[in-house]
């Protein structure tokens, strides 16, 4: 039995946030394990144009992302949500092994099961390159601090 994931649907409005900042969080930590034990062993993904069923695939998807995207930061940002479901926008800044700097926008709809694990994922995202004196996302180590501005307050 997969274990419950906290906050658990049905979602208020501040239960929803917190969801989502424990996603950012948890994608910032660039540990592809962990970040799967959010989701459904079943669970549905469609990220640009892969598709991907289950933590295996999942995991795997995460560990070539994160080996080609360095120096990579997010922040997310809750857009709407219904009793299990959440949409949210982000903004992720990261570089290429040239050196090339990039910020990726885009939007994801959540479906959580009763346990608050995401049984499907729906994630459309542009890439743009951007001058490294454009970055925005500037915080040292893992978690974005509690006063770094958010996606809103930044402008984008």
């Amino acid at each position: 039995m997969e274990a419950s994931r906290p906050p658990i649907p049905p979602f208020t409005a501040e239960s929803a946030a917190r969801k989502v900042r424990l996603a950012e969080d948890a994608w910032n930590g660039q540990s592809p394990e962990r970040v799967a034990l959010a989701y459904t062993e079943d669970s549905e993904w469609r990220n640009r144009s892969e598709f991907l069923r289950g933590r295996v695939e999942i995991v795997g998807f995460l560990e070539r992302k994160w080996s080609r995207e360095l120096d990579y930061r997010l922040i997310k940002e809750l857009w709407a949500f219904t009793a299990n479901r959440i949409a949210v926008r982000f903004a992720y800044e990261w570089r290429d092994g040239s050196g090339s700097w990039f910020r990726s926008y885009g939007n994801e709809n959540w479906e959580f099961d009763d346990d608050g694990l995401m049984r499907r994922r729906i994630a459309s995202i542009n890439d743009r390159w951007i001058l490294e004196s454009d970055r925005l996302f500037l915080w040292e180590g893992e978690r974005r601090p509690d006063d770094h501005p958010g996606l809103t307050a930044l402008g984008l």
